[in-house]
């Protein structure tokens, strides 16, 4: 999980650096020892890894992937619905289809410059296609510097591109040129169009640079979904943009090669055929992939784990108090597509009824970390709805009986719980980490390895191809450690809210700002 594509310039720090309990009065407490002990890891033809397994197979028979509109993703569902087929007179299982505009990059980018840099930058390394990027390309283009702003400790400070009056008057002024833009206050399809406004032949948005701030030097990973740009937009490092600007008159090779196609999709949803539909629990987990790997640990990991819950549920006749309604998510990775329209299709009454909204995003991190988000906002002062404090607290008080350590994330609008949340029903969930790096403090806790490398990443094949089972000569990307521990934590938390009595959620919409300014909800592509 949380790397997605970004929408806007603006972040916060992910991690939180200290464990201290949330002071919510969590849910009524029950004993879901039953089911913690039948949700086991298991193997090949056992527990959650056997349903890992079967997505590695799907992703093996469908070009490696099981990315929203691909092959792989049909059967990723498919697979789902047949798992719970045998437990119908439990579950009732349907599909909600819906349309959602995928991104294709058709080919890698390029960048040089003239003078060259040394080292030669790298593509996917050092700049990459922006997610809806037009096509196109050119050669000794002249570059343009819009507004740089020298870095300063404290993010998001550059205004640079966010209006007209930035660029030179004219609605030709940057003609054939490529427009150098740096990541700052404003969304970057917009600082895009306000350049392809002025006749930019190609766009270039580079991180800012803030000191001291890995996040703001490194790739970006951001999206210009929604501003319907034409023109090539790339990102790239502080460094490479560093470079242009103090080499203000070098001239450009540039190339990106980027589709749109609308396709119809779908969300699983498993629903209880007991428990009062006036109080449901939804538990979450998207289906697909990124389309450079099999997406096993993301999310996999947290599509397996529902499903063997959803499973010893059913095989242990659990008689419930509340409705529980298990979603497979499609188009996470593209922008929380499938979770967005479910949230959307819920009417104001239905919205009312849901009394927990619980998302499992990464559960099974090789270098893995155990967090939870921040319900209350008490440690990043973001909170969720009315109620997320309380999901925080079953989180916490769960892993402190197991006297586990934990940090939290703040809610930054970056997976699938987002636009429940924005619509005021209360959520909350755990992951394991993703293209963060382990501190040394956090290796005292949890083991692993602290590098500057992607071995110290949560997760070292974040989005790669090698986030993969062990079968068939692929490097096995899931921690049993991890998985164990969570899946626990899993069964816990839905069947605590499947049978709480307690008022578990409220009608606010959480602290101003809960959802949208920091990071875009968009894709998870590089995040």
């Amino acid at each position: 999980m949380h790397r997605r594509r970004r929408l806007f310039g603006l972040s916060i720090i992910a991690l939180a650096m200290i464990g201290v309990p949330a002071t919510a009065q969590g849910a009524t407490p029950t004993d879901t020892t039953a089911l913690q002990d039948a949700v086991i890891v298991g193997g090949a033809n056992s527990g959650i890894r056997q349903h890992l397994r079967q997505l590695q197979v799907i992703a093996d028979a469908n070009g490696g992937t099981r990315a929203t509109g691909t092959p792989g993703h049909i059967a990723s569902a498919t697979y789902v619905e047949n798992t719970l087929a045998p437990f119908s007179a439990y579950w009732t299982v349907s599909e909600q289809s819906f349309s959602a505009d995928i991104f294709h990059e058709n080919a890698s980018p390029t960048l040089a410059a003239h003078p060259a840099a040394t080292p030669a930058w790298v593509a996917d390394q050092d700049y990459a296609t922006m997610e809806f990027s037009g096509a196109g390309s050119a050669t000794g283009a002249p570059i343009a510097i819009i507004d740089f702003a020298a870095p300063t400790t404290k993010p998001s400070t550059s205004s640079a591109g966010c209006e007209d009056a930035d660029f030179p008057a004219g609605a030709t002024s940057l003609a054939g040129k490529f427009a150098v833009i740096q990541r700052g206050t404003c969304d970057f399809g917009l600082k895009a169009i306000n350049a392809e406004h002025h006749g930019a032949a190609g766009v270039l948005i580079f991180n800012e640079g803030t000191i001291g701030d890995p996040d703001r030097n490194g790739p970006i990973g951001g999206t210009i979904g929604g501003y319907g740009v034409t023109i090539p937009t790339l990102e790239s490092t502080y460094a490479v943009g560093k470079y242009l600007v103090d080499h203000p008159t070098a001239t450009v090779d540039f190339s990106a090669d980027g589709s749109t196609e609308t396709v119809t999709t779908k969300n699983v949803i498993a629903e209880s055929r007991t428990g009062r539909s006036d109080r449901v629990v939804i538990s979450g987990a998207h289906l697909d992939s990124v389309p450079a790997g099999p997406g096993i640990n993301d999310d996999g990991s947290g599509t397996a784990t529902q499903l063997e819950v959803a499973r010893q549920m059913a095989t242990l006749n659990i008689t419930l108090r509340n409705k529980v309604r298990f979603i497979w998510f499609s188009g996470e990775e593209q922008g929380l597509f499938g979770s967005t329209f479910n949230a959307d299709s819920l009417t104001k009454a239905e919205r009312g009824s849901v009394i927990a909204m619980l998302d499992f995003d990464m559960l099974a991190s090789p270098n893995f970390a155990l967090q939870i988000y921040d319900g209350d906002g008490s440690e990043f002062g973001v909170a969720g709805p009315n109620g997320s404090g309380n999901i925080e607290k079953v989180f916490q008080d769960f892993f402190d009986a197991k006297g586990k350590y934990t940090e939290r994330i703040a809610f930054d609008g970056r997976s699938d719980y987002d636009e429940y949340t924005t619509l005021g029903i209360p959520a909350g969930g755990i992951t394991t980490g993703a293209e963060v790096h382990k501190t040394p403090f956090q290796q005292t806790k949890w083991g692993g390895v602290v590098s500057d490398t992607l071995a110290g990443q949560f997760d070292p094949c974040y989005h790669l191809a090698c986030d993969s089972y062990g079968i068939n000569g692929h490097p096995d990307n899931i921690n049993n450690e991890a998985l164990d521990i969570m899946s626990d934590a899993v069964a816990n938390a839905v069947l605590t809210f499947a049978q709480t009595t307690s008022a578990t959620n409220g009608t606010g919409k959480g602290s101003p700002g809960a959802t949208k300014p920091y990071d875009w909800k968009g894709n998870k592509l590089r995040k």
